[in-house]
């Protein structure tokens, strides 16, 4: 209908302009049907950074959900269709992931929007998803405002930044004793969501940030940040950042041997992060996750079933290894599978959207059901803890053992949480 209805606009504006001898209207038929499917296949659109400095998040999470769908594709597709995705490059950039939807929606007829990275772009097309009754499904970000208020069409997969920032500020406060918690972050919707998640969770316990330092998205401009935190005597710093600032951000604090415990949420993306840091032993660098570990020794208890994006990946994308953000994306990828499969072969947007509203305790990772009800757009709730341990992060099993390393006691301080 939108395709329709932009024809005609072009088509009565070219008309105006021209002779009366000339004016005669063509126009297109509306198309029949829910538009973004055909008899063999169902087209979805993403939007995602695959290029730029955030470029890692974006690539990840594409492979990790194409995994799963050339899997479902090459099984026979969902009753008789296979899934198309038509993915732009949006680098991080909110006006350019503006653009690449208004293209995905109107040019792409495209059946759902899907796997979207990042708070600053997504939040951005949220006007255009409610006025065309478009389905988003899966998006790589714990923003609130993707959650509150609940709209119809915004389907969240994981959990929220509020959840992780309350999470961590609880262990912080409960179970290492700190009081001086200070908070860096990007200067943008991101930054802002995970501040104020930060700032709601200290004040249950009547503190707030010690100090608070930020960065422009894009750059890495972190000194003047680090010296208003450096300067409180903060006990940990929340970062909320991508891997590159907050990479540069523990390296120099290190160097200025300010060594508080560093802790950043899952967006940063955990393995970009690592790599592009030299892991000095006396650093406590914390990372919380949405998702279980997709390699190591529990993670086969906590996969489960979704113990096989590591094959898919293997197979499909060989080059790549398993990462935090990948099994997100495939998580998503199974996530959209399951709502197609119920929606049925007389497939419509709406019925989509009451098909995923019908998951109830789906069992796709153990001890982490997936639910949605008609006032509940969010699958999962559990928030796991990771810590830097030679070079990778596994999972945080006993907080004690960091405050007994922050006073020299033992080197060791990982366990799950």
């Amino acid at each position: 209908m939108l395709r329709y209805i932009h024809a005609l606009v072009a088509a009565l504006a070219i008309f105006c302009l021209l002779p009366a001898c000339e004016r005669q209207l063509n126009l297109p038929e509306p198309e029949p049907g829910a538009p973004g499917f055909t008899d063999t296949e169902i087209i979805l659109g993403s939007s995602l950074a695959l290029e730029g400095h955030a470029s890692y998040l974006g690539t990840q999470t594409m492979r990790g959900y194409m995994c799963y769908i050339k899997h479902i594709n090459e099984s026979g597709g969902i009753h008789g269709r296979t899934i198309r995705v038509i993915a732009y490059d949006d680098s991080y950039d909110p006006p350019k992931c503006l653009a690449n939807t208004q293209r995905l929606i109107i040019k792409d007829q495209v059946f759902a929007l899907f796997s979207y990275v990042g708070t600053p772009t997504t939040v951005k097309i949220l006007p255009m998803v409610k006025e065309a009754k478009v389905p988003l499904l899966g998006m790589f970000t714990g923003a609130n405002a993707l959650r509150e208020p609940l709209s119809r069409y915004v389907i969240n997969v994981r959990a929220s930044y509020y959840q992780e920032t309350g999470a961590v500020i609880s262990h912080l406060v409960e179970n290492l004793g700190m009081t001086k918690i200070a908070v860096f972050y990007q200067y943008d919707a991101y930054g802002f969501d995970g501040l104020t998640g930060a700032e709601l969770a200290l004040k249950k316990y009547s503190l707030a940030p010690v100090a608070r330092g930020s960065y422009v998205r894009g750059a890495q401009d972190i000194e003047e940040g680090l010296d208003k935190i450096m300067a409180s005597g903060a006990q940990a710093v929340v970062m909320i950042g991508t891997y590159g600032p907050c990479a540069q951000f523990v390296r120099l604090a290190h160097s200025k041997r300010f060594n508080p415990v560093f802790y950043t949420v899952s967006f940063t993306g955990a393995e970009e992060l690592a790599r592009r840091l030299e892991s000095p032993s006396d650093i406590v660098l914390i990372v919380s996750q949405v998702v279980p570990p997709p390699e190591g020794p529990e993670s086969g208890e906590l996969l489960g079933s979704a113990s096989e994006y590591p094959v898919l990946l293997k197979r499909y994308f060989p080059e790549d290894k398993p990462n935090f953000v990948g099994l997100e994306g495939y998580l998503n990828a199974r996530v959209l599978v399951e709502g197609l499969q119920r929606a049925g072969r007389n497939l419509t947007r709406e019925g989509f959207i009451d098909a995923i509203e019908s998951i109830q305790n789906f069992p796709l990772l153990p001890y982490n059901d997936l639910s949605f009800t008609p006032s509940d757009h969010q699958g999962f709730d559990k928030v796991y803890f990771t810590i830097l341990r030679n070079g990778s992060f596994v999972l945080l099993k006993d907080w004690s053992l960091i405050k007994e390393r922050m006073e020299g006691k033992t080197s060791e301080g990982d366990g799950e949480s």
